[in-house]
Order: C-alpha cells, then structure tokens, then sequence
C-alpha cells in the first residue's frame, strides 16, 4: 500500500479510502435495523481493506446505515485505534444541530472521536454561507476539534469550480472532498488550488461518477488495453502530487484486485500511449464543447456543460450507460446535481454569442436529450429521491417530539 500526507492535517493515509456507501441493504430504512447480512458484509470488506494495509474509511451521516455497520464492525474487529483513520460528514444547518449530530454521529459509529469530518455538500453559495456564518456549523466543528471530538475540518462538494475555490480560500478547512477523474477534468484548478494552500485533496468516487468504470464501453475497454478503465483513471489521479486518496466503494472480494491495481512506483510508458489515444478520441469528436463555462447561464437553468459534457463521452468513447446514468438524474437532486433536462430549451439564442467554439448549442442539447433520456431511469430516480425526502422528514419530525 502507499500512503500519502493529507495536506496541513500531516496525517498519513492510504492512498485508496474505503468508501461506506454501498454495503449490502445499506440504503433501506429505517438505518439503525442492521440485516445480519449488512453487518457481515461490512466486517468482511473492512477486515479485507486493513489487510491489504488500508488505513482510512470514509462514511457520512447521509449514508443511511453506514456510520451503525462500521460502529458494530470496528468493535468486532478490535482495530487498535491508531492504527486507522475515520472520516465522517454532516450537514447541520445551525450551530445547536451540528454539536447534536456529531454526538450522535460518535455514538452510531461508536467512537471518542473522528479523524476527519466534513460539512457535506457546499456545493453552491448559498449553502457555502450557510455553513460559515458567525456561530454556524463550521465554528461550532472548530469548537468541537478543541475538545477533541473531531481532529481535522474539511468540506465535500458537488459544486462549480468558483463555489470550490471560495471555500477553500475561506481557510476554515484542511481537507477537501470533490470530483476530478479523466473524464471530468473541470477542477484540475481547485486540486492544484488546495496543493497551494496544503489542503488535503480526496477524490470523490472515481469508478463510478468517474464514468462507471466498472463496466466501460467497449471503446473504453479496448483504448485501456492492458490497463483496465480503473486502473488507468486511478493512475491518471494519482499522478496529481496534491491528490492524497481515492474513495473506493468496495464492498465485495472480487473488487479488490482491481482497485489495488492502481498502486505502482512511477509512470510508465503505456500510461502515456493510452492517455495520448484517449486524448485522440475526444479531440476527432464533431462540434466538441470545450466545456469553457461561457454559454451560462441558462435562461431556462439547463446545465449546458455538463450536458455536452455528455455528449463529448457519447461521441468519442460510446459511453452511454454512463450517459444515461448521471442525465437521467437532472431535475431530481437538487443542489446535489442541479439543471433542467435538454428538452426544456426554448433556443433563446442567449448562449450562441458566448461560446467560443460557434456551436450550435440548441441542437446539440436536443440531440443529446434523445440520445440519452430515459425516462424509467428518471421515474426511478424521482422516486428514490421523494422516499430519501419522506424518511428525512420523519426523522426529523420523531426527533422533534423527542
């Protein structure tokens, strides 16, 4: 195993994260029932991961039952608690709620404290606020890391280059939790940004909102050859000295071998062949965003980029399972993903002097919403969001009787 510093924490972690997202039944309410199913697959992924020499698990409270596995799992296990690193996060919205939430954070996971945790999801400037205000939930997690609850302040994030950036130049945070893989390059800024300010960078999921790696296109396949789509999008991230560890959800032995693969020395000869044929690919494709930002924003709050960010993937590496996947979630997650469907454009015209590159931008979206909505995935999706809002609403109502 490697390891790396977490920037100004000068914590040494693995540079592979055990990400507590996906473990068995994890996602059904109500998250203190834990299936004896859930609880041995967690011990059994977990034993695996410290075996292979990784120190650092990450959850979140928004995981539904994954801070109670890893509470029954770290005390069957009997870790030495030094011998490994937990990272949990929250969104409280005021100072009371984030002291409450932490303690019952601490208890579910059934710890004295938590290495590192992160305010979950500044991912736009009206929650980028609301997390720092006078006397909100960042001054109250520094108040929490005096009494040695919390070791180590950071932030995650689904949000725009500029929200990342003032975040990390409010100089609150030690760590960061964001996107950046090979195929969405968008924040190369902010992790170069955090290498400056020696903020620790943690890339978010990079096998899955990383393109789905797992199970790439046949394009995809064929252009990595002999790397696999993980190893080489692991290696690609990896090669960032400011990137410190990937959060990898593995939840299952026969996805360890893989994930392990992106370990090696230096950069090799082949690394660069595949990412020159990679780069090849996306700069043949017709009418190719450049993803510049300029066409925003959208009268109608369509996500222009991140659409023809789509279609660039679609078009030059026949990614479209993965297309269909992140598309379909438009118009269900909020601050989380946010922008309309293609379709809602009323060709304005407002974008087309903007963009640098003349494209055709209405036809472009239209194009891409045929190619890539479906409108199953999006019911579903839809309904897997109003059943996270109406368990969320009943937690907070039992609490508030209580």
């Amino acid at each position: 195993m490697e390891y790396r510093r977490f920037g100004k924490t000068n914590e040494e972690i693995s540079v592979i994260t055990l990400g507590g997202m996906r473990f068995k039944h994890g996602w059904n309410p109500p998250r203190s029932i834990l299936p004896a199913e859930s609880i041995q697959n967690c011990i059994d992924t977990t034993s695996q991961a410290f075996d292979v020499g990784i120190n650092h698990i990450e959850t979140a409270h928004g995981y539904m039952k994954s801070e109670h596995l890893y509470g029954i799992t770290l005390k069957e296990l009997a870790t030495p608690r030094d011998q490994f690193k937990m990272m949990t996060k929250g969104a409280p919205m005021t100072g009371d709620e984030t002291r409450a939430l932490v303690e019952e954070q601490l208890e579910n996971l059934q710890l004295d404290f938590v290495d590192f945790y992160g305010w979950h999801g500044i991912n736009n400037e009206e929650r980028l606020q609301a997390a720092i205000k006078p006397g909100g939930p960042v001054e109250v997690l520094h108040r929490l890391r005096e009494e040695g609850l919390i070791r180590h302040i950071g932030f995650s994030t689904h949000g725009s280059l500029d929200v990342i950036l003032q975040a990390l130049d409010t100089d609150l945070f030690s760590f960061v939790n964001l996107h950046y893989y090979y195929f969405f390059q968008r924040n190369l800024q902010a992790v170069k940004f955090s290498g400056e300010k020696d903020i620790g960078v943690f890339i978010i999921s990079p096998n899955e909102k990383g393109g789905m790696l797992w199970k790439p296109s046949d394009v995809v396949r064929e252009t990595c050859d002999p790397m696999t789509a993980i190893e080489f999008n692991g290696k690609f991230c990896l090669q960032h000295p400011q990137i410190t560890t990937l959060s990898l959800g593995m939840h299952a032995p026969e996805h360890f071998p893989q994930n392990l693969s992106i370990i090696s020395e230096a950069k090799s000869d082949k690394e660069q062949k595949i990412r020159l044929q990679m780069d090849d690919r996306l700069n043949e494709v017709p009418d190719l965003c450049t993803l510049c930002n300029d066409c925003l924003p959208c009268p109608e709050e369509i996500n222009i980029p991140e659409v023809l960010r789509f279609r660039n993937l679609l078009e030059a590496y026949d990614m479209k399972d993965y297309g269909e996947f992140r598309y379909n979630m438009f118009e269900g997650e909020g601050h989380w993903f946010p922008g309309n469907f293609a379709s809602k454009c009323t060709e304005c015209g407002d974008c087309l002097p903007r963009c640098p590159e003349k494209l055709e931008i209405p036809k472009l979206l239209f194009d891409t919403h045929k190619r890539l909505f479906d409108r199953k995935a999006w019911s579903k999706n839809k309904l897997f969001d109003l059943a996270r809002t109406f368990f969320g609403f009943l937690r907070n109502f039992v609490s508030g009787i209580g």
